[in-house]
């Protein structure tokens, strides 16, 4: 059995997972910057074998809307280069020597209200999750109470601590979306 300690740090560590999780959601949400996460997902053939191209070349950026990627083996460009232009993320890498350049296409106002709400939606799934853990801990202080194994008066302190780290990270939460949705929407 659990003490509310226990309780109260293992939801604080879910609860600091689900942040880190939603932060990673939102790398993979495209703003008009270029951000060289976004070709995490893409995988490119070397040597039979499908890797992230993470592994077969430099990636970085040359500036706030491009990305360049820099094969380290000399015949792989080409197939770097067509692994993002099919990927589905509507980019259209060109090479020059040796070095391809990956430009951000500029997003439509329309694209980006599409954008703002996906960051929403990630949000409230986010905010969710955390509600959700709140309950499962609290949850748990009241079995300890029903077991005899703490006071009413322990199980109101805990419940208030709990919901104090819940509002924190649900602060967190409509931080990350704010701001987000800010680089979204900067032109």
């Amino acid at each position: 059995m659990s003490t509310i300690a226990e309780i109260k740090k293992t939801t604080e560590g879910k609860m600091d997972q689900s942040i880190a999780s939603f932060k990673n959601n939102l790398t993979k949400i495209r703003t008009g910057r270029a951000n060289p996460a976004m070709l995490d997902s893409v995988q490119v053939d070397y040597y039979g074998s499908m890797v992230p191209i993470s592994q077969v070349a430099n990636v970085a950026l040359l500036d706030p809307r491009t990305i360049s990627v820099q094969p380290w083996e000399k015949g792989m460009g080409a197939k770097i280069e067509k692994a993002i232009r099919d990927s589905d993320l509507g980019l259209n890498p060109a090479a020059m020597g040796d070095l391809i350049r990956v430009p951000m296409p500029p997003m439509s106002e329309e694209r980006r209200k599409e954008m703002t709400k996906l960051v929403r939606t990630e949000g409230e799934s986010g905010k969710v999750a955390i509600r959700n853990l709140r309950r499962d801990a609290n949850d748990h202080v009241k079995k300890l109470v029903k077991d005899k194994l703490a006071s009413e008066d322990d199980q109101k302190r805990a419940e208030a601590d709990i919901q104090k780290v819940t509002d924190r990270h649900i602060a967190e939460i409509d931080t990350l979306v704010a701001a987000k949705e800010q680089e979204i929407m900067a032109v």
